[in-house]
């Protein structure tokens, strides 16, 4: 008998995340996947990102093609921000 193996998607490796810290760095009113991989924020192949909250966020930041957990959409939305 072979013992069991886990499972992990080949597709994990599209995926990344960005905190609220790095688009507080970026400074950028506009964010969305060309400016995050050109900033060097996430891989050259990610398709799919998502922010996650872990510290406050000040300026009002626009997010276009980029998903968000439920705790960075409530801080982004009180900064001024938007989920498009």
């Amino acid at each position: 008998r072979l013992p069991k193996r886990g499972f992990k998607s080949a597709n994990l490796k599209f995926n990344d995340e960005v905190t609220l810290a790095d688009l507080e760095a970026l400074g950028a009113a506009e964010v969305d996947l060309l400016a995050l991989k050109q900033a060097g924020l996430i891989t050259a192949i990610a398709k799919n990102v998502k922010v996650v909250k872990t510290s406050a966020l000040t300026k009002a930041v626009k997010l276009t093609g980029i998903g968000a957990t439920a705790a960075a959409k409530v801080a982004i939305e009180a900064a001024g921000g938007s989920l498009a």
